[in-house]
Formats: C-alpha cells, structure tokens, sequence
C-alpha cells in the first residue's frame, strides 16, 4: 500500500501562553494514532508524518476527492486526539506534499527576493472566493497586498506581518467565516515542502 506524507498545520497553539502543546507530546499524540516518521517544526505547531491512509497527494494521480477525504479524517482524528490528550479543542488542517508544494509555486509575489517575514500563507479549510473580500480596498493597504489561491491566501507584508494593518484588516472574523484558517510564514511554507518530500 502506498504511504504518503502529511503536515498537520494546528492553529492557535502555544500563543501568549494559552493552548499549550509541547512539541514532544503531540509527537507522541500522533503515534498513538498510529502515524510513523513523526517530526515536527519549531513550536508554532507544524508536524510531519507518514501514513498508509488512502492513495492520496504525492502527485501520484490520486483523485481529488479521495484527497480531500483523506485531510478531512486525518485532521478530524487528530484534533479528538489532542482534545482528549491535553483537555482542549486544537483546529488542524492536514495537507499532503503535492498541495504544499502546489502552493508555494502559484505564489504571485516575488517570493525568491523577499524575506520569510514578509509572505505568508493562510491555509484554509475551504475555497476562497472574491466576494469574501470586497469590503476592502487594496489600495488603502499598499504597498501590502493580498491574493487568493487553492484554498489559500498570500500576504505580503514588507514591514512584517506584526505591524501589518492589512493583516489586521484580515483577522476580523467575518472574512473567513465558516473555514478552519492558519497563517505561516514563507519560511515555514518552504520547509513544510521539504519535510513532506521526505528532504
């Protein structure tokens, strides 16, 4: 059976000292799940993992469908693992490579000549669309600016997402209603290419 590698992407963890999800514990949660060549990546919470579950991502030519099924019960089992581990509900997304890798290249910033800082990606549980956003005006934000992707937002930010107003802009609530969303740097968005691809 064909294994693939995942990255579960858990959202609001280890923030102003609230959620706190020590990055060994939820190693240990994933293998309780049955996961191998569990790692994870800075305390953000990013981790990798390997599964036999469904023929899904790595490009192989899985359908899509099988795909999606596959993140929704991956990302379903790990945040009851972690509710009943550490006593508190954890939102999580769970990608494979091929639609990692896919984001990182749509990206229509200029990402090669920037710094991490300054990109970001907010990975999200479902389709964006423009409507969602019309209530702002990009040119109030410049030269900050937005672009929607696969199930996805790019930001740029040139001073940093921490002093960007667009960003906050973006954090009210009505602009992804109904969608599990976490944001990670360009750094992060490398690396969790990388690590899915077994580099």
């Amino acid at each position: 059976m064909t294994r693939t590698t995942w990255a579960a992407l858990l959202r609001g963890i280890n923030v102003s000292g609230r959620n706190r999800v020590p990055m060994a514990e939820l190693v240990s949660v994933l293998e309780g799940l049955g996961h191998t060549g569990v790692r994870t990546y800075l305390q953000s919470g990013n981790a990798v993992f390997t599964t036999d579950r469904a023929a899904a991502g790595g490009g192989g030519g899985a359908d899509t469908g099988s795909v999606a099924a596959a993140e929704e019960e991956l990302a379903a089992e790990l945040e009851a693992a972690i509710e009943r581990h550490f006593g508190f509900a954890v939102p999580c997304l769970v990608r494979d490579h091929a639609y990692l890798a896919a984001v990182e290249r749509a990206c229509p910033f200029p990402a090669a000549e920037l710094e991490g800082k300054q990109l970001h990606a907010f990975y999200c549980s479902g389709p964006l669309d423009a409507d969602r956003f019309a209530a702002l005006d990009p040119a109030v934000f410049a030269p900050e600016a937005f672009a929607l992707g696969d199930r996805a937002l790019y930001l740029y930010t040139p001073e940093g997402l921490g002093r960007s107003k667009l960003g906050d802009a973006l954090g009210r609530p009505a602009f992804f209603k109904g969608l599990t969303v976490t944001a990670r740097n360009w750094n992060t968005v490398r690396k969790l290419v990388g690590m899915t691809a077994g580099a």
